[in-house]
């Protein structure tokens, strides 16, 4: 019997998003450090590290907003035609009167039980 309990797959992920996130913030201290070192004061390199994070949380939110429009226009057009389509419960073929004229007409093909060819089987 196995005494070691078993991570769920909650926990494996959480573990997962937690060292993602360890490494975000120690390449971002490296950035920091680099510019530092490179003769940028380290207020200077913070505020740039921010800069960029505000500028890509920026574009973004603006690509997340067309997306939202385009959403709304898509329903909007989708409904605008549900509400313009014809009656559902019309018949969209021709009638059994049109149909009869038709070359090739069997009463039998469409039970037609009131046309004088139909021979019930």
């Amino acid at each position: 019997m196995n005494t070691r309990p078993r991570s769920s797959t909650a926990e494996r992920f959480g573990r997962w998003l937690g060292r993602g996130w360890r490494g975000y913030v120690r390449r971002e201290r490296r950035a920091v450090a680099w510019l530092a070192s490179v003769g940028v004061p380290s207020g200077a390199a913070t505020a740039l590290v921010w800069i960029v994070k505000l500028a890509v949380l920026g574009v973004l939110l603006y690509a997340a907003f067309w997306l939202a429009l385009l959403l709304v226009f898509v329903t909007a057009a989708a409904w605008a035609s549900a509400a313009n389509s014809p009656d559902e419960d019309a018949w969209p073929f021709t009638d059994m009167d049109e149909l009869r004229n038709t070359p090739g007409y069997d009463p039998n093909l469409y039970n037609d039980h009131t046309h004088v060819d139909y021979k019930d089987d």
